[in-house]
């Protein structure tokens, strides 16, 4: 891989690139063709990473089609498909971690204390193997988005972090690999995290600043929902620091994280 990016690079093609723990959908596609229309080459990685899941968390039964991945990225005219080996991306005797510290202690983080470490460390892996001029990220791991920038801008890396829309079902939920775990009736309870979102929005843009009772509104209808089983977290944060907010102003971010059964889905809107 390293070989063929010198090569790249010795002949000025840009490259962009698209980091993802497959099992590719419509969301993955949309950044697939972002960074087609940014750059002369475009590769996207599939790795489910060990690091970034928690005791408990699913990273057996993650979805996994290697297959499909393939025919998806023929079809859009990838250039590569960079699949490595666990054992090639954490070889025996590994002990370098990287931490981006406070934008990692909010949100997801508060409840997945080593997630972010684990996202960090093999995205600057993946930068320093492939060496993207752009790299594609979706808005909907928002706090993703921030910290994986954040790391950029503190290690002086040669690579543009560009956020992309977040790509929605028909029925509002935003897409994701884990949505694959949802049985029919707890697909419908978790349209019910965009709705909420939705009415948070518009109660803002009819005037309502108190965070307190956004947070109250959303919570009250996602409640309404015979699936929902938990409600991990709403905040609504400043979108550069992720620190709640007082009083809620255009830009913020309302982001939440919901358990749908057994499954937890996260969800956000920028105001």
């Amino acid at each position: 891989m390293k070989s063929i990016i010198k090569n790249y690079k010795d002949s000025k093609k840009s490259i962009g690139f698209v980091p993802t723990m497959g099992y590719l959908h419509e969301g993955h596609i949309s950044l697939i063709r972002c960074a087609k229309k940014e750059n002369d080459i475009v590769i996207v990685s599939v790795f489910v990473n060990p690091i970034q899941f928690g005791k408990n968390e699913d990273l057996d039964r993650y979805p996994r089609n290697i297959k499909k991945d393939i025919q998806l990225c023929e079809k859009e005219k990838v250039d590569i498909l960079f699949n490595p080996l666990y054992k090639e991306m954490y070889p025996k005797g590994f002990k370098t971690y990287i931490v981006v510290e406070d934008l990692t202690s909010t949100l997801c983080g508060r409840y997945r204390p080593n997630h972010f470490k684990g996202v960090t460390t093999v995205v600057a892996k993946l930068f320093n193997i492939v060496k993207p001029d752009r790299a594609y990220f979706g808005k909907k791991d928002y706090q993703q988005l921030v910290v994986i920038k954040q790391m950029v801008q503190d290690l002086n890396m040669d690579t543009q972090v560009i956020g992309c829309p977040i790509i929605r079902e028909k029925d509002g939920v935003a897409m994701s690999s884990r949505n694959k775990y949802l049985s029919k009736e707890e697909r419908t309870s978790a349209s019910a995290l965009n709705k909420a979102l939705l009415l948070a929005k518009n109660l803002f843009i009819k005037g309502q600043t108190d965070p307190q009772v956004l947070k109250k509104e959303i919570q009250s209808l996602i409640m309404r929902y015979p699936k929902i089983k938990e409600i991990q977290y709403i905040e609504i944060v400043n979108p550069k620091t992720l620190k709640p907010v007082k009083t809620v102003k255009k830009g913020d971010i309302i982001a939440l994280a919901v358990f749908v059964g057994e499954t937890r889905l996260i969800d956000n809107i920028e105001l």
